[in-house]
């Protein structure tokens, strides 16, 4: 998200592939698998083949949880050894919506080695990621694993036309049931969640539903509750602040901010040019060269711009399904998200007015130093534009508090996915959040900040 946003940094036909799915009757797109499959527990535990020194078996599901469609799905999961840690599970949920968690596992467990004495580490591949992704080829090519990025008409209807009417079985709510499979198949009454931009979503949604079921939260580069915003305007104007704070850390001579808005103005690229910010945080969160290459721009010498589009495209956003599904990512976005025009349940033929209604209601102030025609133009609102009208999941109150357990709320001061902006929005609906803003770090502070401040915290805090 990356986005509800989750964008990744470098982690196949025209129809969807589930791997591990059962279905009585095979739906368009996708595949079945024979023999039954027993729900509820973890089966065939065994060492994992990239990681052997973790464990990794399979939790079966149900495909649709209300059970008005038959079949399963299987979902990987991946365990730390120590089953008797202390203080229990501690699930760490990945970003996207799309990329696996099990790949990670022992990428995560060097990062949280200090409190793997006291906690046994959980990851587990979301519904339709990892080797079941769900596959939309042109869509993958177009936004790899970006949110903003600008996709064709086409690659949206061939997606949308693969998924068929079974997409709507991979939102947040679909997710949070399959959690609270794990929970119990793991033997847990409560969890510890740590989630990562969308993982921190879907651990909100996850307290929200079964708040008896949660220990504590740890909510890194977060999307508040309520999903992410389609018009991103926090990252808009959040962009101002951190190419200057940059700027000043890199001791640039020029506005960056002034430097980005009059680039706009000049070529009507914005979506363009905050995709591309928001994928190069990942590589350098000091924004290095940005200032010189929109100075440029704005002074009518383009062509630096259009090699660090190709650079961020390349080195950023290029992945394949199996690393973060746009399929999935699409799916889950529109089935959760609020929109202009509403939600997916929305008839489509009157999404696009209603789309060019806000553009026109929108102010210079709140989307400078970008435009209005930014903030409508971003890639996963396009592609819910156009996703055919399908019944969305009832969505929680907008004011309802998180359960009185212990929240952390972790940000870095240089990240444009998800600003701490709207980090102190969630904290909002916290009882007694604790909140750290890690000096230079952008996206996914755990998993890729220099500074350790952010790391030492959430030991601290899971520790306690």
């Amino acid at each position: 998200m990356t986005s509800t946003r989750g964008r990744v940094a470098a982690l196949l036909g025209a129809v969807a592939v589930v791997a591990g799915t059962t279905l009585a009757t095979p739906a368009v797109g996708f595949a079945a698998t024979a023999g039954p499959a027993r729900v509820g527990g973890i089966t065939g535990l065994a060492p994992c083949p990239d990681a052997p020194e973790f464990s990794c078996g399979t939790l079966t599901v149900p495909f649709d949880h209300s059970g008005a469609t038959p079949g399963t799905l299987d979902l990987e999961v991946a365990v730390t050894g120590n089953t008797t840690a202390p203080k229990g599970d501690l699930l760490f949920l990945t970003g996207g919506p799309g990329q696996p968690g099990v790949p990670a596992i022992k990428r995560m467990a060097g990062k949280l080695e200090p409190v793997l004495k006291d906690y046994r580490l959980v990851m587990y591949d979301q519904r339709g990621t990892g080797r079941g992704a769900l596959q939309c080829p042109g869509l993958q090519e177009d936004m790899g694993s970006s949110d903003l990025a600008l996709p064709r008409k086409q690659s949206i209807a061939d997606c949308a036309a693969a998924l068929g009417p079974n997409a709507r079985h991979y939102s947040t709510a679909d997710t949070v049931a399959d959690i609270d499979l794990l929970r119990r198949a793991l033997g847990d009454r409560r969890l510890t969640l740590d989630g990562v931009s969308y993982g921190s979503f879907v651990a909100e949604r996850y307290a929200l539903a079964h708040p008896a079921h949660v220990a504590r939260l740890v909510l890194d580069s977060v999307v508040p509750q309520q999903g992410f915003d389609p018009l991103d305007l926090a990252a808009l104007p959040a962009s101002a602040r951190v190419l200057r704070a940059a700027c000043q850390a890199t001791g640039c001579t020029t506005d960056p901010a002034a430097d980005l808005a009059a680039t706009v103005r000049r070529y009507g690229n914005g979506a363009q040019i905050l995709s591309a910010l928001t994928g190069y945080e990942f590589i350098d969160p000091n924004y290095g060269g940005v200032p010189e290459i929109l100075h440029e721009a704005a002074a009518g010498q383009p062509a630096k711009l259009q090699d660090f589009f190709d650079l961020v495209r390349r080195q950023v956003d290029a992945a394949s399904a199996e690393e973060l599904s746009q399929g999935l990512h699409s799916a889950a976005l529109c089935a959760d998200s609020r929109f202009p025009w509403g939600t997916t349940d929305t008839p489509v033929a009157g999404r696009a007015a209603a789309l060019e209604r806000t553009r026109q209601r929108l102010t210079a102030e709140q989307t400078w130093p970008y435009d209005p025609a930014t903030a409508t133009g971003l890639g996963s609102l396009l592609v819910c534009l156009d996703w055919p009208r399908e019944q969305v999941p009832p969505a929680p109150s907008e004011h309802r508090k998180l359960p009185d357990v212990p929240v952390l709320l972790l940000g870095g001061d240089r990240d444009l996915s998800t600003p701490y902006e709207v980090l102190y929005q969630q904290a909002e609906l916290a009882h007694d959040p604790q909140i750290v803003i890690v000096p230079g770090a952008a996206h996914s502070v755990q998993n890729r900040a220099a500074n350790p401040a952010g790391r030492q915290a959430v030991y601290d805090f899971l520790l306690k």
